[in-house]
């Protein structure tokens, strides 16, 4: 496959070479809707513009890139971030809250967070759970901006999550268009990752697919996988059936 002229290229790893496990519970903030939404609204009172940042793990399984979303019960999902501190810059607010997402309480098993580009930036107009991919031209006073980074992530490393909360990975063609399960802003992102290349590292590809994956020509095997749930249970199972 020929180089496309300014896309970016990111490694994309085995979910295999990964080590997943859990940490002390975090409590949610609100548990509905009209709570998040009440205190948003004070939050904006307060302080204005929401700043929220989110970040982009890709990893592959079955030589497909797969994206690795947090998901609380059943049918919630969403990226690893959240909101900045007044006056903090979003690269460093990130890393932060990858850190208190998903790194072990072991500090010597932590990784130094990589921020790449930024993968793309949406807007919420109104009090409301609804984001734009721009800012409509009759809005003067955004309640909320949310801009989500590509984190290229090392050939190895050790995650762990809240206990009330699980890591799944998501493959890109289970997102696609789906904003049913996964809700707007994720579904919209195999779209916009299509600018990066994503070269899968680490597996035997079939002749029939290029080392060098581009969403736009990339063919989905029939029997590709589903969500992958990785606690660390799933993980030690999986290690388990490597070594036999």
């Amino acid at each position: 496959m020929s180089k496309i002229i300014g896309q970016t290229a990111v490694s994309v790893y085995p979910l295999s070479n990964y080590s997943f496990g859990s940490k002390e519970i975090k409590h949610e903030k609100d548990i509905n809707m009209d709570q998040r939404m009440a205190r948003l609204r004070q939050s904006y009172e307060k302080l204005g513009l929401r700043r929220t940042v989110e970040g982009v793990l890709v990893v592959q399984e079955h030589n497909h890139p797969h994206i690795l979303l947090l998901q609380r019960g059943v049918a919630f999902f969403k990226l690893p971030g959240g909101r900045l501190r007044p006056g903090e810059d979003e690269v460093s607010g990130l890393k932060r809250k990858l850190t208190n997402a998903l790194a072990p309480a072991n500090p010597q098993l932590r990784i130094s967070w990589d921020v790449g580009e930024c993968v793309g930036t949406q807007w919420r107009p109104n009090f409301d759970n609804v984001f734009y991919p721009y800012l409509p031209p009759h809005i003067t006073k955004p309640k909320e901006y949310k801009r989500m980074y590509m984190i290229p992530l090392p050939d190895k490393a050790v995650f762990a999550v809240p206990g009330n909360m699980k890591l799944v990975a998501v493959p890109l063609f289970e997102l696609y268009d789906n904003p049913g399960r996964f809700g707007p802003s994720l579904a919209s992102l195999p779209a916009m990752l299509s600018r990066f290349r994503l070269n899968v590292v680490g597996s035997v590809v079939p002749t029939a697919y290029p080392q060098t994956l581009h969403m736009a020509s990339y063919n989905i095997p029939e029997q590709a996988p589903q969500s992958l749930l990785m606690d660390s249970a799933h993980y030690q199972f999986q290690q388990k059936q490597q070594q036999e």
